[in-house]
């Protein structure tokens, strides 16, 4: 055994199933720059240290999968007006043990949409971490939320379901521009641009 390289086989011996599943999702993140790794190292340490990751029981903080879900042309995106956060954020919600993440960002779109034929894209498209305030005696907490691309690929028409004021489709040019935007929320409306004209960069 190389005494220089760390001792590994222990710890991925400890880890949970829902734990090791999450990780080998973040290990195919592409890292385009540096505050993107730090943001990617950061969901690694979290996944890694909480075996109950994926259950909002953890009261310090869970995972939560939600998507960028656009048109068909993928010029426009469908966001919701959040009815407890008051803000246009796009649909997602909590993983409630499901390690399986864009099972949970594909399950949220189509609850809060009530869209059908619903396409999801592989592979993470947005890491963020945003902390949920206090409300009616839960405490504050953050979210670890892991963000996919999902497409609409036949009726548009939307239906407004209980957890939103509203819902609408925006171009995301204009979104992308938007400052009174979520700023996560503008940065994949951007990162979604230049994948658009640059395919594979992003």
């Amino acid at each position: 055994m190389d005494k220089n390289r760390p001792e590994t086989s222990g710890i991925a011996r400890t880890l949970g199933a829902a734990q090791q599943t999450v990780l080998a999702l973040l290990a195919a993140v592409r890292v385009p720059d540096h505050a993107d790794a730090e943001v990617l190292a950061e969901f690694q340490r979290f996944v890694t240290v909480h075996a109950d990751c994926c259950e909002r029981a953890l009261a310090l903080g869970h995972l939560t999968g939600s998507a960028f879900l656009l048109d068909r042309a993928g010029a426009r995106v469908l966001l919701t007006h959040h009815r407890k956060l008051g803000l246009w954020l796009q649909p997602g919600g909590h993983a409630d043990g499901d390690a399986d993440l864009a099972r949970v960002a594909l399950r949220e779109a189509e609850e809060e949409s009530g869209l059908a034929d619903l396409a999801i894209e592989p592979g993470i498209f947005d890491l963020d971490r945003h902390w949920i305030p206090e409300r009616k005696g839960e405490p504050g907490h953050w979210h670890y939320d892991v963000r996919f691309v999902v497409r609409a690929t036949g009726s548009e028409a939307f239906v407004v379901g209980e957890e939103s004021h509203a819902l609408a489709w925006r171009a995301v040019r204009e979104v992308a521009e938007d400052a009174t935007m979520d700023a996560s929320l503008r940065r994949m409306a951007q990162k979604w641009q230049a994948l658009a004209r640059n395919p594979g960069r992003v």
